[in-house]
Formats: structure tokens, sequence, C-alpha cells
């Protein structure tokens, strides 16, 4: 619940990470911040990011730099947990957008720094789904790793933390290597079956709504706030591809079963981990009404407007 008592309010902000998340996070904050009395946003990055011939990262870094953020050199991954702590602590809060790339056990890490660092509010890596909905012992194992930040971050009464529930980037649902959506053969596979629902969030919605709750009044504080773009069962998502592309799509379902088949032949495979988990279905959806968005009256993309904006890209791969 908001609390109307006397807290800290996040003005020196350090985001960790500029990837598919993290630069909307950033662009969104700096947007923001120039409204607001003493707001300044911090990334942390490594000396790889900067030094890269990426056009697409020397794009984000120079956009970064015109938007008035302050790079800071790191490496979430290399530096110790004191180091980060050290960085941390000039920080009134930190948000984590570095995301599983960098491993399964860095999500930890990150919450052990932050509360070493008496950072005073954090927002850890959890744009994601509702794991305790979904419980220990699934087919994700990071999911298990998520629960155990957050029982570390409510152990303790020093650093306030929010999470933020997106449920899946709406962006993951339409990845050919997913598999949920087949664009070419005009084929959607059904995680479990045709009705099971899965919330989805763009990331740009995801930097929009972050930048919001980060400045909220009154502030948020040892919260899980839910968004959501869209909730969706596969079958509707058929739906809304022959709405929007003007041709039939089949529909198939790859049934638990066959899922957790297929990963115990390739246990370490993530991406047959992800189609496991979100083919059970529980915690992997919720109401919209519920969410921050809505409750705040925030338009978001749902799907057919996805669907709608790269229509000439889906066009081309049907």
């Amino acid at each position: 619940m908001n609390d109307t008592r006397p807290n800290m309010t996040s003005r020196n902000i350090l985001v960790l990470g500029a990837g598919e998340l993290g630069m909307p996070v950033l662009r969104n904050l700096a947007r923001r911040a120039k409204g607001i009395d003493g707001a300044a946003i911090s990334v942390l990055l490594r000396q790889s990011a900067l030094e890269s011939g990426n056009p697409v990262k020397q794009r984000d870094i120079a956009e970064i730099r015109e938007a008035g953020i302050d790079i800071v050199l790191g490496d979430l991954v290399n530096d110790s947990i004191d180091g980060l702590a050290s960085l941390f602590s000039r920080y009134d809060t930190v948000i984590g957008c570095a995301g599983y790339a960098a491993g399964i056990d860095t999500p930890m890490k990150l919450a052990k720094a932050a509360l070493q660092s008496a950072v005073p509010r954090y927002f850890p890596w959890q744009f994601g789904v509702d794991f305790e909905a979904i419980g220990r012992g699934g087919p994700q194992d990071i999911f298990d790793a998520q629960l155990d930040v957050r029982e570390l971050l409510r152990a303790q009464d020093r650093t306030e933390w929010v999470i933020i529930s997106t449920g899946m980037f709406m962006s993951y649902l339409f990845e050919p290597e997913f598999g949920v959506v087949d664009l070419k053969n005009r084929e959607v596979h059904a995680l479990g079956s045709l009705d099971t629902a899965v919330t989805l969030t763009t990331p740009e919605d995801i930097g929009m709504l972050t930048a919001e709750i980060v400045f909220f009044e009154p502030t948020i504080r040892n919260e899980i706030v839910f968004l959501a773009g869209d909730t969706v069962t596969y079958g509707e998502v058929a739906d809304k591809l022959e709405a929007a592309l003007g041709c039939s799509f089949r529909r198939s379902v790859w049934t638990v079963p066959f899922l957790m088949q297929e990963l115990r032949d390739d246990p370490k495979n993530m991406m047959r981990k992800y189609r496991a988990a979100f083919a059970i279905g529980r915690g992997v959806a919720w109401d919209k009404a519920g969410t921050f968005n809505h409750r705040q009256g925030i338009p978001v993309t749902g799907v057919s407007a996805l669907i709608e904006a790269g229509l000439h890209i889906a066009k081309d791969r049907a």
C-alpha cells in the first residue's frame, strides 16, 4: 500500500543498464526529471559499452549524453559486492535494468550490494511475472532466484523497495525464437491451451510507467506494483492477428506435458524453460483493471495496437 508517512523521495537516481528496458526507463526518467527540482539521472555502463563499434549502442550512448544523463563506469558481473555497494551509496535510488543476461546469480548480488550500501530506495530487476503466485520448483529456475531476492528485501527495514510486475515483454510474444507467433507460416502455437492467458506490456510503456512510479506521490514504498498493457489468451492473439493482417492463422497447442518433455530433453534451454512456465498459466496473467496504469488512467499499448504499428513488417513476414 502507498504510505503517507514522511519518507524519502527519489532525486539522485542510478539506473543499472541501458538495454531493451534500460533505455526506455532512462528516457522517461530524464523527461520527468526536467520538471522536478533537484532530480538527476545516472546510468551504470561497462567501459566496453562505451567503446563498442555497434551503431545501435553508439546511438543509445549519444541519446544518453544528449539527455543530460551522467554515465558511470562499472561492471555488474565482475565488480565485487563491496565495490558495487560503494558506488550505490552515492545515490538515493537504484533501479535494476540489467535483465537476466547478466546471469542467474546477479539479481541477488545486486540486492546484497544495495542493502550493504544502505541506499534509501531500491527497484530490483523484477520486471516480469508474479513469482509468488507461481511458487518455487517450477520449470524456470530464475523465478526461484527472484523469490530469494524478495525474501532478502522483506527481511530488512533500512532500504525501501519497489517491485514492478509487468508480465511478459509484449515484443517477446512475437519473437520467432520464442515460437508462439509464426508469422511466416501464419500459425499461433498456444502455450498450455488456447484459453491460457498472459499479461503483456511493451518495454516503452514499462519505461514510462516506471518513471511515473519513481516520482509518484505519496511515495510508493515496500510494494509490488502491477502493470499491464494487455491481458489476452493465445486464442485472442490469433484473432487479433487475423483482424490486423486480413488472413487466417492456424491454431495449435503446445501442451504442458509436451513442453515439459522438451525441457527434459534439453534442461538448460532457456527458451524451453520460459515456454513451460508460461504454459502452466499460474502467475503470468492478471486483470488490467487492478493495475497502476489503469488506476491512474494512463494509456498504454495493447496487442492490437502493437500489431497495427508493425503491420508492414508483419505483412512482409506473413
